[in-house]
């Protein structure tokens, strides 16, 4: 006759083994130790520079079509990338193109994390305050860093006009729709995927040192035709992204990350609205040509 503890025992055993009842693990997730690896976020990141190139172009073509630009118009090509940088409505559904490009690569990002599913994705993707920087020294550093990144713009690019500000002036649809999108969901894609993916793959593959080397080269490439010919500007983003990706190596979690790139486009974006009713830059011929010039050329190599 068995006691009502030995009987409790046995079913207990019995589920256990059981493939139809398995009971959950209490395996701790390491973010640091995650279960991709850095072939699979690399595929990840190219997968949001194909998004970033066809996409817009997705918008952009119908439109085109409708203004008489086809693909059997004489110079055709050079009149495309023209009307993709001066034509305002052409401007605003190339910016509208972002945000279903944010929205699946979140899809991307969540499959990866989670073997679609199999696993939880915030524990997975390291979701925390982590050591060291809580939510107002995350908000502290966002606002000191924006201003570091600004003084670094200042000294080395001076006002040398960015691609990004040609496409806030071409409209205010343009400009509010940049506005939202930096704020709400830029600062957890880009996070997501720079200091979630890339260098929790890449910090256990080479080090620290090397993946913060990685990311930050692979971050700023990404924002260089935002804001060319602006080496300062430039230099700023990686400035950015440096202090983001020390941040997750010294944390061990990312929502630090996403606060602090939050307060610093956040900034950026209140400035940008705060100014919504300043006349449009003068832009100067010399300066037009400069930065069609290399978009002509990356239209010819790509369509």
């Amino acid at each position: 006759m068995q006691t009502p503890e030995e009987f409790g025992s046995r079913v207990a055993r019995n589920l256990s083994t059981s493939p139809e009842y398995p009971i959950p693990s209490t395996q701790i997730i390491d973010p640091d130790n995650p279960p991709w690896g850095f072939p699979m976020a690399f595929l990840a990141w190219a997968a949001t520079l194909v998004l970033m190139i066809f996409v817009p172009l997705v918008f952009l073509l119908p439109y085109a079509a409708r203004r008489g630009v086809t693909a059997g118009s004489p110079n055709y090509l050079q009149a495309l990338t023209e009307l993709a940088l001066k034509d305002p409505t052409a401007v605003f559904l190339q910016v509208l193109a972002i945000l279903p490009i944010h929205l699946v690569t979140l899809l991307i990002v969540w499959a990866v994390v989670t073997r679609f599913g199999k696993l939880p994705f915030w524990e997975t993707l390291g979701w925390g305050w982590g050591r060291y920087l809580g939510l107002w020294q995350s908000i502290g550093l966002g606002v000191v860093l924006f201003f570091a990144s600004g003084g670094v713009a200042h000294v080395l690019g001076g006002d040398k006009p960015t691609q990004l500000e040609f496409i806030l002036y071409s409209s205010l649809a343009s400009k509010y729709t940049i506005v939202f999108l930096a704020t709400f969901t830029a600062p957890f894609v880009e996070e997501f995927i720079y200091r979630g993916l890339l260098y929790a793959a890449l910090q256990r593959l080479i080090g620290k040192l090397g993946a913060v080397t990685l990311v930050l080269l692979l971050f700023t490439v990404v924002h260089v035709p935002q804001y060319w010919p602006n080496y300062g500007v430039i230099a700023a983003v990686g400035l950015l992204s440096v202090a983001l990706t020390i941040v997750r190596a010294v944390s061990g979690r990312l929502l630090p990350c996403v606060i602090i790139h939050l307060i610093f486009n956040g900034i950026q974006s209140a400035l940008i609205v705060a100014g919504s009713s300043r006349p449009k830059p003068p832009i100067t011929p010399e300066q037009i040509t400069s930065l069609i010039q290399p978009l002509i050329v990356a239209f010819h190599f790509l369509i």
